[in-house]
């Protein structure tokens, strides 16, 4: 019997205009490539994911898109690399805005925090179908995918990427407090 048990959450990004422009680095998306983003949107929502794991007395959010995503982004690549670095940049607003929907509190921090890998989250990603890359890393196989507590529990000083992070090398480094009950 495992040690954990995984259950599906309806969460439906929205569109956020802001993310997406800010992702993208542009300032200014036209009203051809504005019709494109939104029909891939469309296209991909049957595509989004979202999964509450609980084990061990600790509850993560596991949120991705399939691989149809992931294999229009690569064709998107080979035939108008500009609209290929929206299409991605969309890909992320989407995983992001899941997230956002269902911990609010990581749009405010900025950042979703990776969890410590454990034997207990590795099973249960492997059984979502979206395992980590390899044993005791933090990385995931679906190229747009986030795995975080839930609820929150902190910002950057509980990542586990934390030392290796690139919003942490910025000015002031972490922005966020370790919420009391979760130190």
């Amino acid at each position: 019997m495992a040690d954990y048990t995984i259950t599906e959450l309806a969460a439906e990004p929205y569109f956020d205009l802001e993310l997406l422009m800010s992702t993208s680095q542009e300032s200014r998306i036209g009203g051809d490539m504005m019709d494109r983003i939104s029909a891939a949107w469309d296209r991909w929502l049957p595509h989004t994911h979202a999964r509450q794991i609980e084990g061990r007395g600790v509850s993560y959010l596991l949120v991705w898109l399939d691989e149809t995503v992931e294999d229009e982004v690569d064709d998107a690549w080979e035939d108008t690399p500009s609209e290929a670095f929206m299409f991605n940049a969309l890909a992320q607003v989407m995983c992001m805005g899941m997230v956002h929907a269902l911990v609010p509190e990581v749009e405010d921090a900025g950042c979703a925090p990776a969890p410590r890998p454990t034997e207990t989250l590795a099973r249960a990603l492997d059984e979502a179908g979206v395992p980590y890359t390899g044993a005791g890393e933090p990385g995931l196989s679906r190229r747009y995918a986030v795995v975080t507590h839930f609820p929150f529990k902190g910002g950057c000083e509980i990542c586990t990427l934390q030392a290796n992070c690139p919003k942490a090398g910025g000015a002031g480094g972490p922005h966020t407090v370790t919420l009391p009950g979760f130190e």
